[in-house]
């Protein structure tokens, strides 16, 4: 599609900020009014459109297509979204280890025991950590805390939670992705250490490193988002 615009503005519209192209505001994807919560989000947004060229290259929306996502499906449907990301913690990638004596199982646990540690104490909940791959249940407790935490969360970082959180295969690492200040590039490293573990065993494959790559920068723009979408007072 070749650019239709020439123009790129921010409005304050009164539940909000909203991206104007040559004074139009914009749509989401279902034709509601794109409207977002902080001018620091607005701006990113209209930076997505300014760094266009003279053919517009859709993939390059990642911030769009989060704000879409997040007021066309999240915000409506917050109850659902919230059922979809509980049994992210059922089966936290963080709490199934290999045997405590592997070499493996001890990098985990040096890695992965002081995130859940600090996830239990922010929460105030037990995670249960499983040596092997069968399933155990997590406590009711943790879950339903974790229910509730997700629950009175707002429709952008809920949007965001959703992508953090299925990329890493993990509740905690997607809920800590979303915090200011978070180390992102550590945050993808423990969700991907097995990855790279048999990577250091086995050799580095090149297809599996680009797929990787790619998903470590949607990690890192859905983290990006939900602090935008948070404002100066993040």
């Amino acid at each position: 599609m070749k650019r239709f615009y020439k123009a790129v503005t921010v409005a304050v519209e009164s539940s909000g900020y909203r991206v104007m192209l040559d004074g139009r505001g914009l749509r989401t994807v279902s034709g509601q009014a794109q409207i977002v919560p902080s001018a620091q989000l607005a701006e990113a947004l209209a930076a997505e459109w300014s760094g266009q060229g003279e053919e517009i290259d859709p993939a390059r929306f990642v911030l769009r297509d989060l704000a879409d996502y997040a007021i066309d499906v999240v915000t409506p449907g917050k109850a659902a979204v919230v059922d979809e990301l509980v049994p992210y913690a059922e089966t936290d990638t963080l709490c199934y280890r290999a045997e405590p004596d592997e070499a493996l199982g001890i990098r985990q646990r040096a890695v992965w025991d002081p995130m859940l540690a600090a996830a239990e104490a922010r929460w105030d909940v037990r995670f249960v950590r499983v040596a092997g791959i069968m399933h155990r249940p997590q406590p009711e407790e943790t879950l339903a805390r974790l229910r509730e935490d997700l629950a009175a969360r707002d429709g952008f970082t809920l949007a965001a939670v959703k992508n953090t959180a299925s990329l890493a295969a993990s509740l905690v690492l997607g809920l800590m992705a979303i915090e200011p200040g978070a180390d992102i590039d550590a945050l993808w490293d423990a969700a991907n250490l097995e990855e790279d573990w048999q990577a250091e065993l086995w050799g580095k494959d090149a297809e599996a490193q680009d797929r990787r790559a790619r998903r470590h920068a949607a990690f890192a723009a859905a983290a990006q988002f939900a602090v935008l979408a948070r404002g100066s007072d993040c």
